[in-house]
């Protein structure tokens, strides 16, 4: 008996990050939406734009649901100094801009915490002051997902959205960063401690020392028993497979039941 028989079905919900070659292919063989990763790193945003911008609107031509993954590298919006903070809301609001030109509503950032360098009440409050001015013009059908990334726990990224008080700011639990080394949690206290404010969730794998984006598969985390712990949420969850194997991640999917066998979208 497949997990999708058992309720488990996450078809029309799961989209293909572009971080995966083959994406698009595998969002026309199996119904799937599209997250586009062409502008994680920055410099994409001004150096050979029209190359870059070319291959976010072909990958997301025709495709349902849609989200955009903002800039990460080297940004900090709870940086000491100020300047840094301003490189961050630039390339923010950059994202942002490139985002809805795109009709996209939904944008995935990392929080930009650093063990061993930042005092968490400290970052949170930075966090929260940085977050609640970014989102003052922003409308109401806009979501900003804040991800997890080198954190050990979910209550700092909880306390952030807690703080900032505002319904377009919630929650994106990516299960492969915080299956690494830098979180010795469980992977159902990340689920439950995130389930409040969740909205979408990286599907990856990796055998725990590198942040590999192996297919949910192939590695240590039982990435199964993850999704079956996220359905029993009761959240309309959107998830991304966020490996750099679009078509193998999907077939995993359908293999162990958590979408259709067959496209919901033809290609």
């Amino acid at each position: 008996m497949s997990y999708m028989s058992r309720g488990f079905d996450f078809t029309g919900r799961v989209c293909v990050s572009t971080i995966a070659a083959d994406a698009r292919a595998t969002a026309l063989e199996y119904g799937l939406g599209m997250e586009l990763a062409e502008f994680c790193t920055a410099y994409n945003m001004d150096t050979d734009f029209e190359i870059w911008d070319g291959a976010a609107r072909a990958n997301m031509e025709g495709m349902t649901p849609l989200v955009f993954h903002a800039p990460f590298n080297e940004l900090c919006p709870a940086a000491v100094d100020p300047l840094v903070a301003d490189v961050a809301r630039r390339r923010f609001g950059q994202a942002y801009s490139l985002m809805t030109g795109y009709g996209i509503s939904r944008m995935v950032v990392h929080s930009g915490y650093t063990p061993m360098v930042y005092n968490k009440d400290y970052f949170a409050g930075r966090s929260v002051e940085f977050w609640s001015e970014f989102l003052r013009d922003k409308p109401e059908e806009f979501t900003l997902l804040l991800e997890n990334v080198m954190e050990d726990s979910p209550d700092m990224l909880r306390d952030i959205v807690k703080g900032v008080g505002d319904r377009r700011m919630r929650l994106c639990l990516d299960i492969g960063h915080a299956g690494t080394v830098v979180s010795d949690l469980p992977m159902d206290a990340w689920i439950d401690g995130t389930s409040e404010f969740l909205s979408h969730v990286h599907i990856h794998n990796n055998f725990r020392q590198y942040d590999d984006h192996n297919p949910p598969g192939e590695g240590h985390i039982d990435a199964a028993a993850a999704l079956i712990r996220l359905s029993e949420t009761g959240s309309a969850l959107t998830l991304t497979l966020e490996a750099r194997r679009g078509r193998e991640s999907a077939a995993w999917m359908r293999d162990n039941g958590f979408i259709a066998p067959s496209p919901i979208r033809g290609g």
